[in-house]
C-alpha cells in the first residue's frame, strides 16, 4: 500500500496494491502492520457502509468533538465520490483549509482523514457504496458538523443543489460553532 502525504499535515492518500486476473481482483484494504510501519497510530473499531441512491447526495461536513474525535479510513466500493477533508485544527498552518479527492470503485483510492478534520462527500454516480473505518466510537452528544457551503470554508462541490438530510441541511456555519481542536 502507497501513502501518499497531501500538503495538509497528517490528510493521506492510499493507493492499495491492486491485484487483478481474468477472475477479477484482490486487494488489501487494511493492514494494521501495514499503517504501524508507515507511522499511522489508528486503531480502528468500528465499520461503517453508507448507500446513497442517486447522483447529487452529500453528506458532511461532519466531526466528532473531542473526546470522541475520529479518525476515518475512506473508501469507495460502488459508484464514485468528491470527499472532501477541512482542516479544523486551530494551531495547524491550514486551518479552516480543505482538500478534495475523487474516491471510485475503479481506481481504489482511499483517504485517511485524521481526528481534527470536518468530512463530507458528494455522489458523483448513482448507487454509490461508500465503507470507512473509524477509531472511535459514535458519540450523540459530540457529534457535529458545518454547513456543507460554508461561504469561510468555500468548497467547491460539484453541485449547487444538493440531496441532503434534514441535519445536514441544519448544520450551523463554522462561525457559529466554533472548531473545537
Amino acid at each position: 500500500m502507497e501513502f501518499i502525504a497531501t500538503d495538509i499535515s497528517d490528510l493521506y492518500v492510499l493507493q492499495p496494491k491492486v491485484h487483478g486476473d481474468h477472475r477479477g481482483f484482490f486487494l488489501e484494504s487494511y493492514s494494521k502492520e501495514v499503517f504501524d510501519k508507515a507511522g499511522i497510530a489508528a486503531t480502528f473499531i468500528q465499520d461503517n457502509h453508507s448507500c446513497s441512491a442517486s447522483t447529487g447526495v452529500l453528506r458532511g461536513l461532519h466531526f466528532q468533538k473531542p473526546p470522541f474525535a475520529q479518525t476515518k479510513l475512506i473508501r469507495v466500493t460502488r459508484g464514485s465520490i468528491l470527499d472532501v477533508a477541512v482542516d479544523l485544527r486551530k494551531d495547524s498552518p491550514t486551518f479552516m483549509q480543505w482538500r478534495s479527492f475523487e474516491l471510485t470503485e475503479d481506481n481504489f483510492t482511499m483517504l485517511l482523514v485524521p481526528a481534527g478534520f470536518a468530512h463530507g462527500f458528494c455522489t458523483t454516480a448513482p448507487d454509490t457504496h461508500v465503507q470507512y473505518k473509524v477509531d472511535a466510537p459514535y458519540a450523540p452528544e459530540s457529534d457535529s458538523g458545518i454547513r456543507w457551503n460554508d461561504p469561510q470554508i468555500g468548497v467547491a462541490w460539484p453541485i449547487t443543489e444538493p440531496v441532503l438530510s434534514v441535519k445536514d441541511a441544519g448544520l450551523p456555519f463554522l462561525k457559529d460553532n466554533p472548531s473545537p481542536f
